[in-house]
């Protein structure tokens, strides 16, 4: 009966890091206000501030985050916003005022993964719409189910977009409020879709639906 050797035993926290798919990667130089309030209402983690330089980064299997936030905790001086461990997926996002420090802690989460940027999937619309001229009914049932985003009135238009990743939604959601005076209801980034509920008048949801749609098809064609 063969026995094997310490040396050839594989213990946990010797694992490979190439068993770590990247899913989504997403660099933003300068959170917006109102996406920068959003993340802070659902955050468990350290606030981010307006202006804050942002990166989100979500794997599978959902347990490696531990081992990733670790390591971008100690590459640089960040701040970790919020961490999600799920069975399949897991996110992390961390923030800080000088972007040169989230871009570090970033790398340095890549080099440990062996991989770098242009690993991550590409986002997949799977759905958009703008529904104008909301009705009363519509608007409060929305408003119930979404507690942590502002209010729809009725009357108002919105714009609903779903991605998959999830993650991508965050670039949407922050490209859309920097292009049109628009309400962010929703921002929902973790799971395997992510949902984005934008609202305002008719005008302003379609500049800022052309933004969000436009932002995912940067993500489609470039690496930060």
């Amino acid at each position: 009966m063969l026995h094997e050797t310490s040396s050839q035993r594989t213990r946990p926290h010797d694992r490979d890091s190439a068993v770590i798919a990247l899913r989504t990667f997403v660099y933003i130089n300068s959170l917006q206000p109102q996406l920068a309030s959003y993340m802070g209402t659902v955050s468990q983690g350290f606030l981010p501030k307006p202006g804050d330089s942002c990166a989100w980064l979500e794997v599978e299997p959902g347990m490696a985050i531990h081992r990733l936030t670790d390591v971008a905790l100690k590459a640089a001086q960040v701040h970790l916003g919020q961490m999600v461990v799920e069975r399949a997926f897991g996110s992390m996002v961390i923030h800080h005022r000088d972007q040169s420090n989230v871009l570090e802690s970033s790398q340095v989460v890549f080099d440990r993964m062996g991989t770098t940027a242009r690993a991550r999937q590409q986002c997949r619309v799977a759905w958009h719409e703008i529904i104008r001229g909301i009705s009363p009914d519509h608007a409060v049932l929305i408003n119930r189910q979404n507690r942590k985003g502002s209010m729809i009135l009725p009357g108002q238009s919105i714009f609903i977009l779903e991605t998959e990743p999830a993650g991508y939604i965050i670039y949407a959601a922050n490209e859309a409020e920097k292009a049109a005076n628009i309400t962010l209801c929703e921002a929902h980034a973790v799971g395997a879709f992510g949902r984005l509920t934008l609202a305002g008048r008719e005008a302003d949801i379609e500049v800022a639906a052309h933004a969000a749609l436009s932002a995912v098809d940067r993500i489609n064609t470039r690496v930060d």
